[in-house]
């Protein structure tokens, strides 16, 4: 009622501008600012000889399309759930602020321009990569997250592809290091989205999401889970590459995953919100750290 109430009261260009900063909202701007820059970190460690940027340029813009549709549908998709949750309810579907119709013809209309201009201004592998991306996202890990706890196992996967997305968009192809590249996106997301699911266990519990196993109380399993994770995620980074730079490459990737395990190794040993958040910021610093260094000891 306050929602309808402020939009009455909006001029016309006022309500347009509310309008278009919803329409904004739906592609989860902050996300996508994480999937162009490991988009173009697997454009950049794919490149040989002369950068084109252009060529960067037009990657980007076809993920960010396809990222964004993605985002939308995913809303459209959960809308009902995400009413009941106190970190979305604000959202402009829930919030009645945008009709369903209206997400679902935004969401459906950025996938395909975002898959189309792949396929025209880049490469066939880079569209279908991306189409990969946004059908497992929707159709495999949207609707397990009401179902498994393994919903985070299954979600990395598309999570991880803006990588490839990259390099294929460079190369036309996917070699041994883009899996490297891959496989550290893949393993970054558990302690980064299962900190967040410790965070906002009881909102997720709320609207019938399993984002953690009901056994897991007090949370310790998914806490060793994360650890786990993480240590293998420390030592990928270090044989990921930087063959060049000596003993320069592994130790700066030692130093940098001895940052996120110190924060990982205090959640583990205490179950609060608060530690859970610092793992969560901590991570947020920790893989655009990796990306340099790796885009620094490239060969």
């Amino acid at each position: 009622m306050a929602t309808t109430t402020v939009m009455a009261n909006q001029t016309p260009q006022q309500a347009l501008r509310s309008k278009l900063a919803d329409y904004y909202t739906l592609t989860k701007p902050e996300v996508n600012l994480l999937i162009l820059m490991t988009t173009s970190a697997g454009y950049y460690l794919a490149s040989r000889g002369p950068f084109h940027i252009g060529g960067l340029i037009n990657t980007l813009v076809g993920t960010l399309l396809v990222a964004s549709g993605t985002a939308t549908l995913n809303q459209w998709m959960e809308r009902h759930w995400d009413g009941q949750m106190r970190r979305t309810a604000l959202r402009p579907l829930p919030a009645a602020r945008l009709s369903a119709n209206e997400a679902l013809l935004f969401g459906l209309l950025l996938s395909i321009l975002g898959t189309a201009y792949l396929a025209v201004a880049v490469n066939g592998l880079a569209s279908l990569l991306a189409a990969s991306t946004l059908l497992s996202y929707l159709l495999i890990y949207t609707p397990l997250k009401r179902k498994t706890p393994l919903c985070t196992m299954l979600g990395a996967f598309p999570g991880a592809m803006p990588t490839l997305i990259g390099w294929a968009g460079a190369s036309n192809g996917i070699n041994t290091q883009a899996w490297f590249l891959f496989a550290i996106l893949f393993l970054w997301q558990f302690p980064h989205f299962l900190a967040i699911a410790i965070m906002y266990r009881e909102d997720y519990a709320r609207a019938g999401y399993r984002m953690l196993p009901t056994f897991d109380q007090d949370s310790r399993f998914t806490r060793a889970e994360m650890f786990g994770f993480s240590v293998a995620l420390v030592i990928t980074t270090v044989l990921s590459g930087g063959r060049g730079m000596g003993v320069i490459y592994p130790a700066a990737m030692t130093l940098a995953g001895g940052f996120m395990l110190y924060y990982v190794g205090k959640l583990l040993r205490s179950s609060s919100t608060i530690m859970a958040s610092r793992v969560v910021h901590a991570s947020v610093i920790y893989l655009p750290l990796v990306l340099g260094i790796m885009a620094f000891g490239k060969h």
